[in-house]
């Protein structure tokens, strides 16, 4: 059983370009310590310890999903309001 050490939720991190800002989306991932006493940042793709080959697919998928990003979130580009004369497609 791993436990728990931190989680980091899914987002987008925005970055500014000469014509405007990307959005770039950085998956939700779960520090934990495996009982060989390894700690491993996992992410849903990326579930095993690589020390001992333990696989923690339940405890990161339990971990992330019961924490759903809102909104705002998941779709920062909608609440943007600085920009003058944006339009932008939903």
């Amino acid at each position: 059983m791993a436990k728990v050490i931190e989680r980091t939720n899914a987002r987008y991190e925005v970055q500014e370009v000469e014509f405007g800002e990307v959005y770039k989306w950085r998956p939700g991932a779960v520090v934990v310590e495996c009982e060989c006493g390894k700690r491993s940042s996992l992410t849903t793709s990326e579930s095993d310890c690589d020390e001992c080959g333990d696989g923690h697919a339940i405890t990161v998928r339990e971990e992330l999903e019961a924490r759903q990003p809102g909104d705002e979130t998941l779709h920062p580009w909608r609440y943007v309001r600085e920009r003058e004369n944006a339009i932008l497609p939903f």
